[in-house]
């Protein structure tokens, strides 16, 4: 089915302004017939899909190691070429971005029910900066909530409106690359709900949900070798809380530490944190009477010890890191708070952190928020410690800092990245920066104001939508060129853009290629026929993927 919208106010970047201008749309929300190709019989991480539409090749599309073969040459006719013949040869349409927001989002023609974030990208990614997405979430603010992507120049690449994404990251999952997330609510303060696992086609492959009567909370989930699943849960009790200040009868939550297997939803591991730490570790105040209940501990990450396999459990209210023995869920040290089994160096201490992370060279990445209440700092900043478990002296290594200063009260990560690099996203603020081994600024940006993230890392992806391309055609009234608005929700191998037309919708010829210009690209096509549809193609012309045909009429105000 071709849906109709009205255009307005729409201007590509570079290209011709359409203001009161008339489209057809058509693409993801077309009827579908889905064909996954199944790899040792689990869906692998080349599925391709086939989608209803018109003509022979409409829709199909591409795993990673296949290509399609382009039905059409430059000269119009049907081939089995596996590639648009001689590329060169092919008439070169013109193309430009779109840069269209309204109100704090981006908004696609080819795309109208996705409007994310605005990325501002203000230090672009030089020759230093290593390869990657950014992968992070909105939260708040005037866009949509949800999983995102970004490239290096601050362009879309994916996006999935959710009311709850949460921790968006690649992780492996039985040797296969996918992208995780938490999905749920939030409550005070932490989350319910469960996690997702998608591959590389962003068809789902595994939901992880917790045991018992916890709930998957939104602050950790880390994916294992073993093919299981550590993530955090909220409990709630009451206990005599007089001795810190609080009730005879107070109601608080503890942390949870869960380890489940993804495949069968085994409980392998659990740790409650009011097991093993005391309430006077707490920084924060418990109340003297009823309400919500006191977050003594405030559960945030956890992470294995590359050096012997036990756990690192973040705690944010007692400012402090402990390790776990894995099999007996001991405190093995603690790392800063009032009981810290270490001595911490000048400039060591941190407070109200996240996202602790212990490195084979023993040291320990830490986003340290410093943002209470009560603050503790004028700014957060991303911190490397060197650990000495033997004198247990804590060092600083190396710290960073965000320009202009942010101070934020929730959130956080930093990331160790190759040759040295370190990537930190701040929280609140939304920013995301990338430090080179001599701390230099290499890549920096943030969302929209107003609009929070919980974590941002900079990961490689490659994506092959399980979809079409989605297309939308506008016209200046009373003229025959067109411009044809086109994305691809995910793809990461999309080189250029073949634009097919013709007078039947059935046979259609290459009417010229244009070079992908960001997450929509307007493609301007003079003199344009009845009907039109556009193919992705590689940077060798293999066809990728291929839109529904869109009809096109002069001077049809649709």
């Amino acid at each position: 089915m071709i849906s109709r919208r009205d255009v307005a106010n729409v201007t590509p970047e570079g290209g011709t302004a359409v203001n009161g201008l008339s489209a057809a749309s058509s693409g993801s929300m077309s009827r579908r017939v889905v064909l996954r190709w199944l790899v040792g019989g689990t869906v692998g991480a080349g599925a391709g899909a086939f989608f209803g539409g018109v003509g022979p090749w409409a829709g199909a599309v591409a795993p990673p190691g296949r290509r399609l073969a382009s039905p059409y040459l430059a000269t119009g006719g049907r081939s089995g070429s596996s590639a648009v013949a001689d590329k060169a040869a092919v008439p070169q349409l013109v193309a430009a971005p779109t840069r269209a927001t309204k109100d704090g989002t981006q908004v696609f023609m080819s795309r109208p029910d996705l409007q994310p974030p605005i990325v501002t990208i203000d230090v672009p990614s030089d020759a230093a900066a290593l390869p990657g997405l950014v992968l992070t979430n909105s939260s708040a603010g005037p866009s949509q909530q949800g999983a995102l992507m970004i490239d290096g120049s601050g362009d879309l690449v994916w996006f999935l409106p959710s009311s709850a994404a949460s921790n968006v990251r690649a992780q492996t999952y039985k040797g296969k690359p996918i992208v995780s997330w938490f999905e749920g609510e939030i409550v005070d303060g932490h989350g319910e709900g469960h996690y997702e696992l998608y591959d590389t086609t962003y068809q789902q492959v595994a939901q992880v949900y917790a045991s018992g009567d916890y709930q998957g909370d939104l602050h950790e989930f880390l994916l294992t070798a073993s093919g299981s699943a550590l993530f955090t849960c909220y409990g709630q009790a009451t206990a005599d809380l007089s001795s810190v200040g609080g009730a005879n009868e107070g109601s608080y939550y503890y942390g949870v530490v869960q380890e489940v297997d993804v495949a069968t939803g085994d409980l392998l591991f659990q740790w409650r944190s009011d097991d093993h730490v005391g309430f006077d570790e707490s920084y924060v105040a418990a109340p003297e009477s009823g309400g919500t209940p006191w977050d003594y501990f405030h559960i945030n990450s956890i992470d294995v010890d590359p050096t012997d396999g036990n756990l690192i459990v973040s705690s944010r209210h007692c400012w402090a890191a402990y390790k776990v023995d894995r099999a007996s869920g001991a405190i093995i040290w603690r790392l800063n708070g009032k009981k810290s089994d270490f001595t911490m160096g000048a400039g060591a201490h941190f407070a109200f952190q996240h996202d602790v992370r212990r490195h084979l060279d023993g040291g320990v990445t830490i986003f340290d928020d410093e943002g209470g209440p009560p603050n503790e700092a004028t700014q957060s900043r991303g911190l490397v410690l060197d650990l000495d478990e033997t004198s247990r002296q804590a060092t600083v290594n190396t710290e960073y800092h965000h320009l202009p200063p942010v101070l934020t009260q929730a959130l956080g990560s930093i990331q160790v990245l190759g040759q040295g690099h370190h990537f930190v996203g701040w929280g609140e603020s939304s920013y995301f920066t990338e430090y080179d081994a001599s701390g230099k600024v290499v890549f920096d940006g943030h969302l929209t104001s107003g609009v929070a993230s919980y974590r941002a890392f900079k990961e490689p992806w490659a994506g092959w939508p399980a979809g079409n391309p989605d297309t939308a055609v506008a016209t200046g009234l009373g003229t025959g060129t067109a411009i044809v608005y086109v994305s691809w929700n995910g793809a990461t191998e999309v080189d250029s853009w073949s634009v097919l037309g013709g007078t039947d919708a059935q046979e259609l010829a290459v009417l010229g290629v244009a070079s992908r210009a960001g997450f929509e690209t307007a493609i301007t096509v003079p003199q344009a026929p009845a009907y039109l549809a556009v193919e992705a193609l590689d940077s060798g012309g293999h066809v990728l993927g291929r839109s529904s045909v869109v009809s096109f009429v002069v001077g049809d105000a649709r």
